[in-house]
C-alpha cells in the first residue's frame, strides 16, 4: 500500500485542529514474531505515525522500560533485517507513517548505504538517530538527507538557542522536542512551562513539533495536544504491550487518542 508521508499525516490532523498522536513500539518485543500485528493494531486505534524502535544492546537515552523491551527483543533475535521484514507486512495493509527510531551503531554495522534503500523500500517514512547529534557526522547525515527518507530531530529544553536553530534547520518530517532532560520513561506531570517552550521552538520552524518523554495518560496527551502538533508516547505504551497484550495497547492508544480529541 502507497503510504502518506509524514507531512500529510500531520496536515490532516491540523485540518481538523487536532494534533497527531506518534505511538512508540520496540520492533520484536514482546514476542519476536508480533510486531507486524502490532503496528496493524495501532494504526486502526488512531496512531498517525509510528516510531518503531530497531532494538539496540546499549539503548543510552532510553529509561529502563525501554531497555528492557530492547534486550528482550535483542535476546528473541530480532535483528535490522527482521525490523524491516516486519514493516513491510505491515505496510501491505496500512498507509501510516511509520519512523525508524535507532542507534546509530545497527545501522553502521547493516552498511548505511544498504540501510536506507532497504529501509525506503520495506516502506519508512522516516528516521531518528539518538545518538547522531548535527554537525557530529556531516556525511552521514547529508547522506541520510539525501535520502528519501525525514530525518527527524531531537531537541531538548537544555539546548542552546543558536544550535535550536541549526537543528531546526536540519529537520524535516518533525521536530521532535523532549518535554524533560533525562533518559525516556513515564513521568506523572509535564513541564509548566512546556507551552512557551513549543512556541520559542515555532518561531525558528516551520516543520510540525511533537513533544515526548514522560507521557502517559490521556490527560497528559491532551495537555501536550493543546500546544503542539504532536504528541509521542512510547513507555506507557511499551509496558502495556508487555503486560497485557497487542489489545491492550490499541485499547490505550484509543484511550490517548480520545483524550487529545476531548481536549
Amino acid at each position: 500500500m502507497t503510504p502518506r508521508s509524514i507531512s500529510e499525516a500531520f496536515e490532516r490532523r491540523r485540518a481538523v485542529g487536532q494534533a497527531a498522536l506518534i505511538p512508540y513500539v520496540t520492533a520484536g518485543h514482546p514476542r519476536p514474531d508480533g510486531t507486524a500485528d502490532i503496528l496493524g493494531a495501532l494504526a486502526a486505534a488512531g496512531a498517525d505515525v509510528v516510531e518503531l524502535g530497531i532494538p539496540f544492546s546499549d539503548p543510552l537515552a532510553d529509561g529502563p522500560t525501554i531497555q528492557r523491551s530492547s534486550f528482550e527483543a535483542l535476546r528473541g533475535g530480532t535483528t535490522v533485517h527482521k525490523v524491516l521484514d516486519a514493516l513491510r507486512a505491515f505496510r501491505a495493509d496500512s498507509d501510516v507513517p511509520v519512523v525508524l527510531f535507532s542507534y546509530l551503531n545497527p545501522l553502521v554495522r547493516y552498511g548505511m548505504e544498504a540501510f536506507l534503500a532497504d529501509a525506503v523500500r520495506s516502506g519508512a517514512q522516516g528516521l531518528l538517530v539518538t545518538d547522531l547529534p548535527v554537525g557530529s557526522d556531516p556525511g552521514l547525515e547529508e547522506e541520510i538527507a539525501h535520502s528519501r527518507l525525514d530525518l527527524i530531530r531531537l531537541v531538548a529544553p537544555t539546548t542552546d538557542p543558536e544550535r535550536v536553530e541549526r537543528i531546526a534547520a536540519a529537520s524535516s518530517g518533525f521536530l521532535y522536542y523532549i518535554s524533560r532532560t533525562g533518559v525516556t520513561g513515564a513521568r506523572a506531570s509535564l513541564r509548566d512551562s512546556l507551552a512557551e517552550e513549543v512556541r520559542a521552538l515555532r518561531r525558528v520552524t516551520e516543520v510540525p513539533v511533537a513533544v515526548g518523554f514522560g507521557i502517559s495518560t490521556p490527560d497528559q496527551a491532551a495537555a501536550v495536544a493543546a500546544v503542539a502538533d504532536g504528541v509521542v508516547v512510547g513507555s506507557a505504551l511499551v509496558q502495556t504491550l508487555e503486560e497485557r497484550g497487542t489489545d491492550a495497547g490499541a485499547t490505550f492508544v484509543q484511550a490517548l487518542r480520545k483524550g487529545m480529541d476531548r481536549g
